[in-house]
């Protein structure tokens, strides 16, 4: 039976489109998450538990999606690997992708805020064109370095400066989970090359799944889920349902674009975040406005490259 083409055309002005969707989710995420966590804890639930909860409900939700896709012979269904280095690949991207660095993230996001959670989340940026340059072979142009200029210097201009960007021990989980992301982009980048977003992005939840059910048995992790109530489960069906969309905007946005254009537009989750503890906590943003307002020029400066440049992205076999 012939293969339908993707819902989604392969093109780079549809990557960063997607792109850009991958981080209001990501603002709304980050901010909630915050919320979720906190009230997973209250109950006497730890990080880990909440973390896999939230995960079992995306895991489920791209998997049905999965299903359904490739009951339509859709592009975007199930590519089976057909290599050992595309396996290996996938086991790397559910390990460093979908469960060490959601353990960490989500243990620092409990001990630091949802500002300082967003900002250090969005340094993914500068490790990805770390590795991305050299690895992916991906050029930067006078427009692209000057982008990341504004989008460094916004962030920098919220946490009030290097020295005021407080490096804890929750910070510093956050960042070592930034950097665990920023090498699953790089390996996903290589994979979307013959592989779906939702294949990968399958296994990134799925395999990841395993790991984090496996720690949460060890640990006695999930001791106290009789003593959760429907409060507790909310937020976990809230949050897994937002990780769905995150994972799977990200992964069809990577399949489409640079990985530099995409982890650029990514950032601008940090202005969401900003705009929802403002508009719902009242947090005061006049001293971080300039840092807000060089932020969306950079990452509005990244999407005009990217539909200036609409090439056709490699469709898959």
């Amino acid at each position: 039976m012939k293969t339908r083409p993707s819902v989604i055309p392969h093109t780079r002005r549809w990557g960063v489109g997607m792109a850009l969707l991958t981080a209001i989710i990501s603002g709304f995420a980050i901010f909630f998450n915050s919320y979720g966590v906190s009230a997973w804890k209250e109950a006497g639930a730890s990080t880990a538990t909440y973390t896999t909860a939230k995960n079992i409900v995306a895991a489920l939700l791209l998997g049905g999606l999965l299903f359904v896709m490739s009951r339509r012979q859709s592009e975007d269904g199930f590519t089976r690997p057909q290599t050992k280095s595309q396996w290996l690949g996938l086991a790397a991207v559910g390990l460093i992708g979908g469960s060490v660095p959601f353990l960490l993230f989500f243990e620092g996001l409990a001990r630091a805020t949802s500002t300082q959670a967003a900002l250090i989340h969005k340094s993914l940026l500068i490790w990805v064109v770390i590795l991305a340059v050299p690895i992916l072979k991906e050029r930067l142009s006078w427009p692209h370095v000057a982008a990341l200029g504004l989008l460094v210097s916004g962030q920098l201009w919220l946490a009030g400066g290097i020295t005021n960007l407080g490096l804890g021990t929750g910070e510093l989980m956050i960042l070592g989970a930034t950097i665990f992301w920023s090498v699953e982009v790089v390996v996903a980048k290589r994979l979307l090359g013959t592989l779906s977003p939702l294949t990968v992005g399958g296994a990134r939840m799925g395999l990841g799944l395993i790991v984090l059910v496996f720690y949460g048995v060890v640990s006695g992790a999930f001791a106290g889920l009789a003593a959760l109530g429907w409060s507790q489960w909310g937020w976990a069906l809230f949050t897994g349902v937002l990780l769905t969309g995150y994972v799977g905007t990200w992964y069809s946005g990577l399949a489409r674009a640079p990985a530099i254009d995409v982890t650029a537009v990514l950032v601008f989750g940090a202005v969401i975040t900003a705009a929802l503890r403002s508009g719902i906590q009242g947090v005061d943003l006049a001293s971080q406005g300039r840092g807000l307002i060089l932020v969306t020029i950079g990452a509005a400066t990244i999407l005009g490259i990217g539909m200036t440049r609409s090439r056709r992205a490699r469709t898959l076999p």
